[in-house]
């Protein structure tokens, strides 16, 4: 058993369903301070939602020298029903070559191959040049307020200089290293209430329907053209997740209808811009209605430079692949960390089979 492997599946046996960290974050502390990192716990939240947070550096001593930092979580989603599962969920498990577990590909692998990984580099090269740092929480999964975020924020504040980051969520397609995530895109949320008069079904000239006024305007916003997208991003996209109105009895008119939408955004489109573009297409079909945005991140890009250049290069010299460049896919906490380090990418095993049972 290699010591990437026997490290994932220590971790998977870690019953971290976001935001726990059932110990995760000590054990990879107990690898990483014998290396020389100087392992900082910045937990946050309320008593009932604790997140656990932890930034590890190893310093090389040169005066303004450049950081790298690998990132990532070890929360995971709930396991579904336990009795759907060939095997349980928290107990690592071999078939037919492959690891099964909860969070094996997401991505409590990347977590061990980042850290055995940097253990060998450094037994290889003792002074790097350069400071090395682990940024790890336990709120990715869930709803990410005290999580990456804060540290990022923590960082700032302090001055703290990061340069290159690799976030080791699942990238890849068919096999490990065909996909880098060199950005994703923004993620804007809205939930719209629409006004009407609740009234008898039989009585409609007493009555106004906000399903019947809302539908026009319904039907433009979801054939909008918001954005072309451009040489990284694809065009900007509108979908409609969940939609209620009525009481549940049939003969009756509801008085209210809400919508709850989200845009997945390029760079060719701004958070005000698209705001305003929605609100103005309800206008201007008379539609009544009160709006509350949630903006969940900005897209962000790392274009070719140092740290996608060295990625490819590895890659093809390990894997004698040709990693493919790519945007899609949702939101990671590299949206946060690249507010404070100029070059992010996302680098991880295979996807197909994340948030799945089994």
């Amino acid at each position: 058993m290699s010591a990437a492997l026997a490290l994932t599946e220590a971790l998977i046996a870690c019953p971290s369903v976001t935001p726990a960290d059932a110990g995760c974050l000590g054990m990879l502390a107990r690898h990483l301070e014998p290396l020389g990192f100087e392992c900082e716990r910045m937990d946050s939240g309320p008593p009932d939602f604790h997140v656990s947070n932890l930034w590890a550096l190893r310093r090389c001593g040169r005066p303004n020298a450049r950081t790298l930092v690998w990132a990532g979580h070890t929360d995971v989603v709930p396991t579904g029903p336990l009795e759907q599962w060939q095997s349980p969920p928290f107990v690592p498990t071999h078939r037919d070559g492959f690891l099964y577990g909860r969070g094996a590909s997401d991505m409590k692998s990347s977590l061990a191959a980042m850290v055995v990984a940097v253990q060998a580099f450094l037994e290889a090269h003792p002074d790097p040049g350069y400071d090395i740092a682990f940024l790890l929480t336990s709120d990715e999964e869930g709803p990410a307020h005290d999580g990456t975020v804060k540290v990022c924020e923590a960082l700032r504040a302090r001055g703290q200089r990061l340069d290159w980051c690799v976030v080791g969520e699942p990238t890849s397609v068919q096999q490990a290293g065909d996909m880098i995530k060199n950005g994703r895109r923004g993620s804007l949320s809205g939930r719209l209430t629409v006004q009407g008069v609740q009234g008898h079904i039989a009585y409609p000239h007493l009555a106004v329907n906000p399903i019947h006024c809302l539908a026009p305007a319904l039907a433009e916003l979801a054939s909008t053209v918001w954005d072309e997208g451009n040489a990284y991003f694809p065009p900007t996209t509108w979908q409609v997740s969940n939609i209620h109105a009525g009481t549940g009895a049939t003969n009756v008119i509801p008085g209210e209808c809400v919508v709850d939408f989200n845009f997945r955004f390029s760079t060719e489109s701004t958070p005000a811009d698209l705001r305003a573009r929605l609100e103005k297409v309800l206008v201007a079909h008379g539609v009544r209605y009160t709006l509350a945005w949630t903006l969940g991140g900005e897209p962000f890009l790392t274009p070719e430079g140092e740290l996608v250049q060295a990625t490819r290069a590895a890659i093809a010299e390990v894997t004698q692949l040709q990693a493919e460049l790519s945007t899609t896919g949702g939101t990671s906490d590299g949206r946060f960390i690249a507010r404070i380090c100029p070059q992010v990418i996302e680098l991880g095993p295979p996807n197909a089979s994340i948030h799945k049972i089994n």
